[in-house]
């Protein structure tokens, strides 16, 4: 399964710069991809850079061209049905950033080592 969703996310990266255009919402690259068992429907988490539209607005312009990434995804795609994608905003990114700016907020007071060891 690993290896089928590391093999759409390279075909799904391609397809985006090759093909479909959607820097009008932003920079967007996708993230992961969670294959179900039976290879018939994936979930696709994408990030999106400099966004220019909402979270919502940019989640339905993705997943409105479905269609046209399953098409081109087709041909390269080596499996005997090309499974149906839905799209998700991969918020793992955000939630990072808030942590290590939690973590990076945090004061320590530093302790004095006025004594020495011998």
């Amino acid at each position: 399964m690993e290896r089928v969703g590391n093999q759409v996310l390279d075909i799904l990266s391609g397809i985006l710069t090759k093909y479909i255009d959607l820097s009008h919402l932003g920079f967007i690259t996708f993230t992961n991809v969670d294959i179900a068992p039976d290879l018939r429907s994936a979930k696709v988490y994408y990030s999106v850079l400099n966004r220019k539209k909402s979270d919502q607005d940019i989640n339905i312009a993705i997943n409105q061209k479905r269609k046209a990434f399953k098409k081109y995804m087709g041909p390269e795609l080596q499996i005997k049905s090309i499974p149906d994608l839905h799209f998700y905003h991969d918020k793992s990114l955000i939630y990072e950033d808030q942590l290590n700016k939690i973590l990076h907020d945090i004061d320590i007071p530093k302790k004095d080592n006025d004594t020495k060891y011998s």
